[in-house]
């Protein structure tokens, strides 16, 4: 256990080694670089999110680029840090993935502007309730079910309702997954917790 009380599993060089250490090892989330020397990083994740679930995937890169966060945030990373984030907001990142929060640098989420929703997606949205979007709000700042009951007044049973309801309107298979659609396309307001450009995004 290091200092910041985050724990190294092991290391791997290509995505080949990514998936033989998994197969061995359980843990908690992967940082993955998008650029690898046998295949492209999001394949690899592509790969364990499918195998493993429940993992998650931190997207650590060079490319500072909005397409390129898009496209991580597509498909399923739980967030994406650029590899001259201080050591301080690297941690932050890291465990704010752990603790189940979508994790973009400010700056990154679609340049700053609304992303371009297809007709179809819009529709799905068009059939959230306005307490369907108070959940999803809560939903990208990392909230519990319990945590999401206090906050709205309601029971934990309503509360799944909602999610579920969130998730078959989405066509998505789990909160993270609704909570990336929620950062990528700007369908609640994100909060900027720290500087301006703080990597947590809720």
């Amino acid at each position: 256990m290091g200092d910041d009380g985050l724990d190294v599993a092991g290391s791997v060089r290509d995505g080949a080694g990514a998936i033989e250490f998994l197969e061995r090892e359980s843990v908690d989330v992967v940082l993955m670089d998008i650029g690898l020397p046998d295949r492209s990083g999001l394949a690899v994740a592509r790969d364990i999110l499918e195998r493993w679930p429940d993992t998650k995937v931190l997207a650590v890169t060079a490319l500072d680029d909005p397409r390129a966060a898009d496209d991580a945030m597509r498909m399923g990373f739980a967030g994406y840090v650029t590899k001259d984030t201080s050591v301080e907001r690297f941690t932050a990142s890291v465990r704010a993935v752990m603790e189940g929060q979508v994790v973009l640098p400010r700056r990154l989420v679609s340049g700053g502007r609304q992303v371009d929703m297809s007709d179809g997606f819009a529709l799905l949205v068009d059939q959230l309730t306005p307490r369907e979007h108070e959940v999803l709000a809560l939903l990208v700042q990392g909230a519990d079910g319990g945590e999401i009951a206090r906050r709205l007044g309601i029971s934990r049973n309503t509360v799944r309702t909602h999610v579920q309801s969130i998730l078959t309107k989405l066509q998505v298979h789990s909160r993270l997954e609704a909570a990336t659609l929620a950062v990528r396309h700007r369908l609640v307001p994100i909060p900027y917790p720290g500087s301006p450009d703080d990597a947590a995004v809720g």
